[in-house]
């Protein structure tokens, strides 16, 4: 899981950093020849929130999957329950970061729609710093917080990777033990 988490977590992550410098390339987006920058700012921006939510789902699904299993295996083979409490510790450890990330992306793309000079809301920043501005330092945050929130991730799943083998491990003992296939 980690290499293919790896690869997910990699593209996404040059996702958000090509959506990152698209937007630091339009210039002045109400002149007619950043209209198509824009557009593909836009588009990249909503592609890279979909695929980062997917790479968040998949680590969750992964750890509902191994949390499940663990909890099955540990009834059926009696095995204490601490490789199963330490996978749901790495779970709940990173969900903060998932929820976190979602979030920052949903403000981000909001805050980037506020500062589109043609959108009706007419957002003209805040503190005295332009909605343009605003809209860059929550991209830049939300950057930053994903890249942790999957170094934190990418940590986790290897973890609890190690869990799996130290569980499967311990079957495969008492399958031999009892004299069972293995």
């Amino acid at each position: 899981m980690t290499r293919i988490f790896l690869t997910l977590a990699s593209a996404n992550t040059l996702l958000l950093l090509a959506v990152f410098a698209l937007g630091l390339s339009i210039g002045d987006p109400l002149k007619p020849e950043s209209q198509s920058l824009v557009s593909w700012h836009l588009m990249l921006a909503l592609s890279a929130l979909v695929f980062a939510a997917l790479v968040h789902a998949l680590v969750l699904t992964y750890f509902m999957g191994t949390g499940r299993w663990m909890e099955d295996v540990s009834k059926a083979y009696q095995l204490e329950n601490r490789w199963r409490i330490e996978s749901q510790r790495l779970k709940y450890g990173v969900l903060p970061w998932m929820t976190g990330c979602l979030l920052l992306l949903l403000i981000t793309i909001g805050f980037g729609a506020a500062a589109d000079p043609a959108s009706r809301l007419g957002f003209t920043g805040g503190a005295g710093i332009p909605a343009s501005t605003w809209h860059l330092l929550v991209a830049l945050t939300t950057v930053c917080c994903n890249v942790i929130a999957n170094v934190r991730e990418f940590q986790a799943l290897e973890r609890n990777g190690q869990l799996v083998n130290e569980v499967v491990e311990k079957v495969r003992e008492i399958r031999i033990d009892r004299g069972l296939p293995v």
